[in-house]
């Protein structure tokens, strides 16, 4: 039987393996910035017509939760993006101190 307690070596990040990370993260950042354009774009131009006070407090509240959602999502994508180029750049600078020392 295999030991459990071993376990393999995780592969270390290279500048590469951050970059490429981080063009795919900006990619979908990207995407969910223009579907959260639209939703709004979309929401702007159809208000909501309604003489009835709850539906038109539900109707805000799930305009509103569904443009934060897209938001945040937006948000999420560019940030992690733009953590891994910052990786990426610490991995570079590290590397060059280890080559002149």
């Amino acid at each position: 039987m295999s030991n459990s307690s071993e376990k393999p070596n995780p592969k270390q990040p290279t500048p590469a393996n951050c970059l490429m990370g981080a063009t795919i993260s900006g990619a979908l950042g990207y995407a969910l910035y223009t579907l959260t354009a639209s939703i709004i774009q979309t929401f702007a131009s159809k208000p909501l017509t309604s003489s009835n006070t709850l539906v038109l407090r539900i109707g805000s509240l799930v305009r509103t939760l569904v443009m934060g959602v897209a938001s945040l999502g937006t948000f999420v994508f560019f940030f992690v993006a733009f953590g891994l180029i910052l990786l990426a750049i610490q991995l570079l600078l590290q590397k060059e101190e280890t080559t002149e020392s």
